[in-house]
């Protein structure tokens, strides 16, 4: 769907072996990265946790600016190496980033951008700086640079240096924002039900004890699992799918013609009453049940059908989740309501506020 709203080769014109096998680099790469840098992924987390902990009880805490700082560094070092572990680096991309997706999200959705030439020609701009950022790096040989990176194990899978682009670009754009608002919806909702936030403690220390999160004790983090998949659902996170109509198609007697945006409203499913019970209340518990399960994979949030962008998410967010709640607890702020706004991937309209605490 992104590469269709940036312009870029989303299929069309390409064998379904090509696409196939870079559908597999794509996932391969994130894999990789991911168990390469997993402690530099730790250190993030543990820093932001760290700064928390030093808080007064009665300090509030924005979780969108925090946690949309995490995930831009997470992000940005682990997919184009330690030129960005530069904070100078890193908000260069962040404004970058946000003209970008602040079009995708909603200009071209509504065909406002179009209508705005000063518009269109700030998100041109930026969308230039990011792609030449990314071909400077696609332009290293395998193994010069961060040899850990995504872009470096895209290299290494030998794709053309426009390839490479084109899906760091991919990565950056959709995991930052996905990992920042799955991480943001998740530790608001724990603030509000105390019952989760002490059973998913429990958990963690039944698993983990004082050891920190390892990608391999991530999968006996079944009860984190479930946090993640209700607060995908209960926030709406991908509200609606897109992508252009390669070909002519049909569905009853209506004609969807060739380059037509077709919008999936997955919002609308995942708060469907005849799918789920009690569709607006926060509750993981229903995520036990196998048929529910099947439900969500079948809509792509989950098991093989979950785009990559969505599983480097749950991590980050599960290491966040794994050492924020064995350390403080979270309450919500007296007052504050929290609207959401339906783009692409849901945000808080207004920064989201919580106080932490430590526990014994």
């Amino acid at each position: 769907m992104l590469k269709s709203l940036l312009g870029y080769q989303s299929g069309s014109g390409v064998g379904l072996t090509e696409s196939m096998m870079r559908k597999k680099v794509y996932e391969g790469a994130i894999n990789k990265t991911l168990e390469n840098n997993f402690p530099l992924l730790l250190q993030q987390v543990e820093e932001l946790v760290d700064k928390w902990a030093s808080y007064p009880k009665s300090q509030h805490t924005p979780l969108c600016a925090h946690l949309l700082g995490l995930a831009m560094k997470a992000v940005t070092q682990l997919a184009m190496g330690s030129r960005f572990r530069d904070d100078a680096e890193v908000i260069r991309f962040r404004k970058n980033h946000e003209a970008i997706w602040s079009e995708i999200g909603k200009g071209y959705l509504d065909g406002s951008l179009e209508k705005s030439s000063s518009r269109k020609a700030h998100y041109e701009s930026a969308l230039a700086e990011m792609e030449s950022v990314l071909k400077s790096l696609a332009k290293q040989r395998p193994g010069q640079g961060s040899s850990q990176s995504f872009v470096n194990y895209l290299l290494q899978a030998n794709l053309t240096e426009r390839q490479v682009m084109e899906d760091g670009m991919v990565f950056t754009l959709a995991g930052c924002v996905i990992t920042a608002n799955l991480c943001i919806w998740a530790v608001h909702f724990l603030s509000v039900s105390e019952a989760v936030q002490d059973r998913l403690y429990h958990e963690l220390v039944e698993v983990l004890g004082d050891e920190p999160v390892s990608l391999e004790k991530i999968p006996q983090l079944r009860y984190c699992q479930q946090v993640l998949n209700e607060t995908v659902r209960t926030a709406k996170l991908t509200p609606v799918a897109a992508r252009l109509q390669e070909v002519e198609g049909k569905v009853d007697q209506h004609v969807i013609p060739k380059e037509t945006l077709v919008i999936y409203a997955l919002g609308v499913v995942l708060q469907d009453a005849d799918t789920w019970s009690l569709p607006y209340r926060f509750n993981p518990d229903r995520f036990a049940e196998e048929s529910v399960m099947k439900s969500f994979s079948l809509l792509g949030f989950s098991g093989s059908q979950a785009c990559p962008e969505l599983r480097f998410a749950y991590t980050v967010a599960t290491v966040l989740l794994s050492t924020l709640v064995r350390r403080l607890r979270m309450h919500r702020v007296d007052g504050q309501v929290v609207e959401a706004r339906y783009e692409l991937v849901t945000t808080p309209k207004d920064d989201t506020w919580i106080t932490v605490s430590k526990r014994n």
